[in-house]
Order: structure tokens, then sequence, then C-alpha cells
């Protein structure tokens, strides 16, 4: 949603964009016409200067809005002195982030996921280890359900569930024990 009174006016700027990604990226999306540059709350701005009430945000990947102060300032802050840690190693602020959010859900564990498409892998790992190890389900007999017309990502596990051709056309053979409800 443009908060530009008009109609948006694009230049030779957003058309560069347009064709440097589409010459030099891969096409795994059909992205709406608007080259972003800057973001701000739930306002983000195109290369041209108009002005968006950010409805989409990430896919829900940045409910929070662009480059809240706060934010911004523990990721600085964090940076300057770790940037990032394999959980091959502990770390001394993982704990503590543990402790703080199941405490605040009432959870007794947490596994932290990087993207919404690992939490959605992870989820079917612990459903079909659950069905097996606590249900009885005879090895590599589980089914998992889906709702057509989901969406969770471009793995090969979330293409599998997919009902969009545009996600899962071309990359079968697809994994096995999905099944589609309406």
């Amino acid at each position: 949603l443009t908060m530009s009174a008009g109609p948006i006016k694009q230049t030779e700027k957003s058309n560069e964009v347009y064709q440097r990604e589409a010459k030099y990226g891969a096409h795994n999306y059909h992205p709406l016409e608007v080259a972003l540059c800057k973001g701000e709350g739930a306002y983000v701005w195109d290369v041209d200067g108009n002005k968006y009430l950010d409805f989409l945000s990430a896919y829900s990947a940045v409910s929070q809005g662009h480059c809240h102060p706060k934010i911004v300032n523990a990721l600085v802050d964090q940076a300057q002195h770790l940037t990032l840690t394999s959980r091959a190693f502990y770390s001394d602020i993982l704990g503590k982030y543990e402790e703080y959010i199941t405490k605040l859900f009432g959870y007794d564990k947490v596994l932290p996921m990087n993207t919404g498409v690992e939490g959605g892998e992870t989820a079917l790992k612990l459903a079909r280890k659950w069905g097996y190890k606590v249900k009885g389900i005879p090895q590599n007999e589980a089914i998992v359900l889906f709702a057509e017309g989901n969406f969770w990502g471009r793995t090969l596990a979330a293409c599998s569930a997919s009902t969009d051709p545009s996600c899962y056309a071309d990359y079968g053979p697809f994994i096995p024990g999905f099944q589609i409800v309406p």
C-alpha cells in the first residue's frame, strides 16, 4: 500500500534493480515490482522515494517493524562481542535466552531456529519421532497431514507438502508420508 498521493512514480533506478536481479538472480519468486531500499517501523521506501506501508513484513519475519532502535542496538552490541557460534559449542547467552523464553511461555524446552522453514522441518521430525516412539507407529509408515494451500518455505519437504504447482513443479520425487487435507 503506497502512502504517496496519486500514482506510483518509478524511474530508471527501479528498472535497473529489476533488470539486474532478472539477469543475475535465480528465479524462485516473482517479486512485486517495487525496489525497496529503506525501512523504518511499518514503512518501507523504494529507490524512487515512494513510501509504502509494509503489510508483507518479510512473510512475518519482521513483524516487529524495520530498524527498531532497540533491536538494531542489540544486534550491533552482540556482533561486537561474538557474531555467531555453532551449536557445537556452548554460548554464555543461549542458556539465558532458553530459560527466559521457556518460563515466559510455560514450556519445558525450546529449540531456537533461524527460519520458519527450519522450524517446520524440525516439527516434522518431532511428529514422526513421537509417532514411532510414543504411539508405536511402525518405522517408515508415519503419515503427516497438511492443509491444502499451505506455504511454509521452499525446502524439499515444504515443496512436498505444497499444492501450488509453482512451488513443487519439477522438484520431485517428493518426501513420502505426506497427505493433503482440504
